[in-house]
């Protein structure tokens, strides 16, 4: 464990040098975030646009991803007829596909088909769609694994005191679901700005994200403002993940104390 972290702590620690050195450290400074008047992420134009097409294309992603991979997993949970095996089965291909197949693919789609038919430029909105492909499954699954520990007994109980289907999943349903459909939010989010091989692959000119922007300036004159990038990324995708795990804590936590305190409760009426 100590040795999976031992270098992300080393380029975060680089990220804070007062010097330029990147092997040799001068003292703490925020030089490389804030006060460098050319090369700090605050000044430098390039890095700061990588930084928001980071955000844009998460925060979009995030957006179309969740609401589809929640309907397709009510959707794959209900389907008992023909097929319904192999679609749960293909839901999870984007899993267990090689992201740089899943990269080549999507560039080979959006090239051969959509550029012949559909005028489409390679930019934000190629990226947005060949994230939502790949993460969508992501959210089939947390969803789908609260929908397992659910169970139909609520929806069905809603329903034999009069609620209609649609009564019972906007009233019942979907806010038993509301920490899971959280989570899947929030690690779409931090899948689609830590991602460098579809945003790659995806993109021509004019739409680099922080990976690929830390990756093709470390090949040529790299600097402490790429730690300190890298950090800022960091530091935004556990902070989605944390935001997450305290949401979902906090719901098990309230149900436990309405738990308790029904028990309590009936103990009183039994008194």
């Amino acid at each position: 464990m100590a040795w999976s972290i031992a270098p992300v702590l080393v380029a975060i620690r680089i990220g804070f040098n007062q010097g330029r050195s990147r092997s040799t450290f001068q003292g703490w400074s925020l030089r490389w975030y804030l006060h460098d008047p050319e090369l700090s992420v605050l000044h430098d134009e390039s890095l700061r646009q990588a930084l928001l097409q980071s955000l844009q294309v998460s925060t979009l992603t995030m957006l179309v991803a969740t609401p589809i991979g929640v309907a397709l997993a009510l959707g794959l949970a209900r389907w008992r007829g023909r097929g319904s095996g192999a679609a749960n089965l293909l839901m999870l291909f984007p899993l267990v596909t090689p992201e740089i197949v899943m990269g080549v693919s999507l560039f080979l789609v959006f090239d051969q088909l959509f550029g012949r038919f559909v005028p489409i430029t390679f930019g934000t909105t190629t990226q947005v769609l060949g994230l939502v492909t790949f993460s969508i499954s992501y959210v089939v699954i947390v969803v789908r694994g609260r929908l397992f520990a659910i169970g139909k007994d609520y929806e069905e109980a809603a329903m034999d005191l009069g609620a209609s289907p649609a009564e019972a999943l906007r009233r019942v349903l979907l806010p038993l679901l509301a920490p899971a459909i959280f989570a899947a939010f929030m690690i779409v989010f931090a899948i689609a700005i830590d991602d460098f091989v579809i945003s790659a692959f995806l993109c021509v000119q004019g739409c680099e994200t922080v990976p690929i922007k830390i990756y093709s300036t470390a090949r040529l004159a790299p600097s402490p403002s790429l730690n300190a990038l890298a950090t800022l990324m960091l530091v935004t995708s556990l902070a989605a993940i944390g935001l997450a795990v305290a949401v979902q804590r906090r719901f098990i936590a309230k149900r436990e104390a309405g738990a308790r305190s029904a028990i309590e409760d009936f103990a009183r009426l039994e008194i």
